[in-house]
């Protein structure tokens, strides 16, 4: 963490910033409030120890201006021993801790164990609520698809690592969230997650949000701006389509990557950062390279671990669990447990090819849930491009709900059914022919000889 001393006492700065960078924190040290001002809006501070009196001033006094500067940071304050009734009063002008002068490296310790446990609890209670405002179920982390299978393997194995990763997949496919996935099995678990859409933004707009920038660097730069390279410090930057970033802002991504240093747009003062730096893309990088659109160096900067996420269309084994995970998340919103697809709805959207992937498949069974008006799922709940679909494939009357193991058990008919092997049909499905057999023999369906010249009996 980077830690903000604030005491006019030299021997106070002296062996707090030596137990703290004993523990392996950066320290900045300011003698009075005007300092630390300046020091808050240059550097990205994580936590500050605040002295109750500098000399004239009073700490105190300086608490409440915390908001002011847009400063959202815990404070731990210093207190004389007989001023325990000024580190009350600090603690409800908004200070978190205090410690009482004198004190050991080992109190300074103690302090900051407590104010990480904090930290983690604030940054588990900001994602449920980030997930619970988002509206999203969390993202199934288990697959019946070996590509699938292959990709939550590959990151989650780099995931302790430091390795740059770079995902690769068709959009709406969940690369975002297996980013966040990854992120939260690192040893930064408990530091930012921090995203940036490059796509959404200007060649300037984009160096300026990435790295920052000083006042009057540009038109509308009207004060200093930390950036979300330093406001991940310590975390995860996930830069999710990487593949849009000019060519100009490239080399300084570069720069980023091979030697962790950075300056602000406007100024000459080289940073340094300390990000892991995850990347997302839906282009092909390789082609953009051969094209001159994407360098070289960066790309293979970027491609230490590099992960491909499958299209949904790619993935029919998970098909009936993905469908249910959703249905069971909205309907639950919508204080219906238990509703469920109809038959016709279920193969309706088995039979789709989804061209957006999983995000469409969320805002498809959203839809479905809030348009529903009875205890299961119609054809007519789903959009129109479903409804031909829905009538060429049903071959039983309506009103049957379907289960999970209905809906595979029809998943595999159909694709037998378009085939002249098991053998083959384990193929399409991204099965061996062990596990085709045990799901067949677990649905009670019929098991007939394998004969490669004939189709099969579904």
């Amino acid at each position: 963490m980077n830690i903000l001393i604030v005491d006019d006492q030299v021997s106070v700065q002296k062996s707090t910033s030596y137990a703290l960078r004993a523990m392996g924190h950066e320290t900045f040290i300011a003698n009075n409030t005007k300092q630390a001002e300046r020091i808050l809006e240059e550097e990205p501070i994580h936590a500050m120890f605040l002295d109750v009196m500098l000399g004239p001033e009073s700490g105190l006094d300086f608490l409440p201006k915390l908001p002011e500067l847009g400063v959202e940071i815990p404070v731990i304050v210093f207190t004389a021993q007989t001023s325990v009734e000024a580190a009350v009063e600090a603690m409800r002008r908004g200070a978190h801790d205090y410690i009482q002068k004198p004190f050991i490296p080992e109190d300074i310790k103690q302090k900051l164990a407590k104010l990480e446990q904090q930290r983690k609890l604030t940054t588990k209670v900001r994602e449920l609520e980030g997930r619970v405002a988002s509206n999203q179920p969390a993202l199934l982390l288990e697959s019946n698809e070996p590509a699938m299978k292959k990709a939550f393997d590959m990151a989650f194995r780099a995931a302790p690592s430091e390795a740059t990763v770079l995902i690769l997949g068709p959009s709406g496919t969940g690369k975002t969230v297996l980013a966040r996935s990854v992120h939260e099995r690192s040893a930064r678990a408990d530091k930012p997650f921090v995203t940036i859409n490059c796509p959404s933004l200007s060649k300037e707009l984009l160096e300026s949000e990435l790295f920052g920038h000083v006042k009057g660097s540009f038109t509308g730069a009207l004060k200093d701006t930390w950036g979300k390279v330093a406001t991940a410090d310590g975390g995860t930057l996930f830069l999710d389509e990487i593949g849009e970033v000019p060519l100009e802002i490239q080399p300084k991504l570069l720069r980023l990557l091979q030697d962790r240093e950075y300056e602000r747009v406007g100024d000459t003062r080289t940073r340094k950062a300390n990000v892991r730096l995850i990347a997302a893309t839906n282009r092909d990088l390789a082609k953009e390279v051969a094209e001159g659109r994407f360098r070289e160096d960066l790309f293979y900067r970027l491609k230490v671990i590099g992960v491909e996420m499958p299209a949904l269309v790619d993935r029919p084994g998970d098909m009936p669990v993905l469908m249910e995970n959703y249905l069971k998340f909205f309907a639950a919103a919508k204080g219906q447990p238990k509703l469920k697809f109809s038959r016709e709805a279920a193969l309706a959207l088995a039979d789709y090819t989804w061209p957006g992937n999983l995000r469409e498949l969320r805002n498809v069974v959203e839809r479905a849930v809030i348009l529903s008006s009875g205890e299961e799922i119609e054809p007519a709940d789903l959009p129109e491009e479903f409804t031909s679909k829905s009538e060429e494939s049903s071959a039983v009357r309506p009103g049957h709900f379907v289960t999970i193991d209905r809906l595979e058990e029809e998943h595999i008919r159909r694709v037998v059914a378009k085939v002249d092997s098991l053998d083959q049909a384990a193929k399409i499905m991204g099965i061996d022919i062990a596990t085709l057999y045990r799901k067949r023999k677990r649905l009670g369906m019929v098991t007939t000889t394998i004969d490669t010249s004939k189709r099969v009996e579904a």
